[in-house]
């Protein structure tokens, strides 16, 4: 069975977020990409407080400084299609307020027929959580279970109850609801972030650095599954951030998904043997416009099914 294939949508400065938005997303659905994505980037801090991810001396890439609201960017994409499925990998989950999150996220999955994939993370920023969190950093993964839990709720049958430290509910009807059970999705790697997925979540959203890395943690999270009981399965979409260009990149130090069509596509091939349910591919950041972007998606998925992916 083939992998299912996803694509970013554009979200960056270079594009036109009310024009090209449902442009890439209805030509992505027809050339047969299985999915649209999202990701979050609140801010831009100059000068930043941390590097990239928190790593001491990394710089910010420079198109971090105009991305789009994800869910609006998403609201966009639903519009203009009808049969991919619309998934955030990922939203910083603790950047929002959790009842407002989760009736957002339910409009958007009844307005699309049940599309919508629910993928969160807690982020790294110390700036975005000043600017924009509604409890301290430290407390992010706190926040995060709370809410997973209010959107269950939300998304659940009315009366809606729910008592929290962020969120009471006393009794309430909540609509609209989703067309359908919003599948969760997580950001893990640590053992405390794992088990938070194996007991509270329906899937996997590794990002694709390294084969050899995510091989080694989707062993562990099926381990701990095992361990903890879990019997449902656990979706899986790995994130792969690609550095296109023209031409092959040349000598030592490539990285994984960069270069040319061909040798993303051979990268695709080898993260694909992990096992996992789907890929999603970000071309928008080397991409200078839509037309490109679309070109360039076209490309990879035709090579990639061609190379039996």
């Amino acid at each position: 069975m083939a992998t299912r294939l996803g694509l970013s949508l554009p979200q960056m400065r270079q594009y036109s977020l009310g024009k090209d938005v449902p442009d890439v997303a209805r030509a992505a659905e027809q050339i047969g990409y299985d999915s649209l994505w999202v990701f979050e980037r609140a801010l831009f801090p100059e000068p930043a407080t941390q590097g990239l991810y928190g790593m001491d001396g990394v710089p910010w890439p420079d198109q971090y400084r105009n991305v789009a609201d994800p869910l609006v960017t998403l609201a966009l994409a639903a519009a203009a299609t009808e049969r991919a499925e619309l998934g955030s990998s990922v939203l910083v989950a603790p950047l929002h307020v959790p009842f407002q999150l989760a009736k957002a996220l339910a409009s958007l999955d009844a307005a699309s027929g049940g599309r919508v994939i629910a993928g969160f993370g807690t982020g790294w920023s110390l700036d975005e959580y000043a600017a924009s969190a509604v409890r301290p950093f430290e407390e992010r993964g706190t926040s995060l279970d709370e809410i997973i839990g209010v959107c269950r709720a939300v998304w659940g049958p009315d009366p809606v109850v729910y008592d929290g430290t962020l969120t009471r509910i006393a009794s309430a009807v909540v609509g609209p609801k989703p067309a359908r059970p919003i599948p969760v999705m997580l950001a893990a790697s640590s053992e405390r972030a794992l088990r938070r997925l194996v007991d509270h979540a329906d899937g996997w959203l590794p990002v694709g650095m390294n084969a050899g890395q995510v091989t080694a943690q989707w062993r562990r999270l099926r381990e701990m599954a095992e361990e903890r009981g879990r019997t449902r399965p656990i979706r899986t979409v790995l994130r792969v951030n690609a550095a296109q260009q023209a031409k092959p990149y040349e000598g030592a130090g490539r990285q994984p998904f960069q270069g040319d069509a061909e040798q993303i596509v051979a990268d695709l091939v080898e993260f694909a043997g992990i096992g996992l349910d789907e890929i999603l591919i970000d071309l928008q950041g080397s991409a200078r416009d839509a037309q490109e972007l679309k070109d360039v998606a076209a490309e990879v998925l035709e090579k990639a099914r061609a190379a039996g992916v």
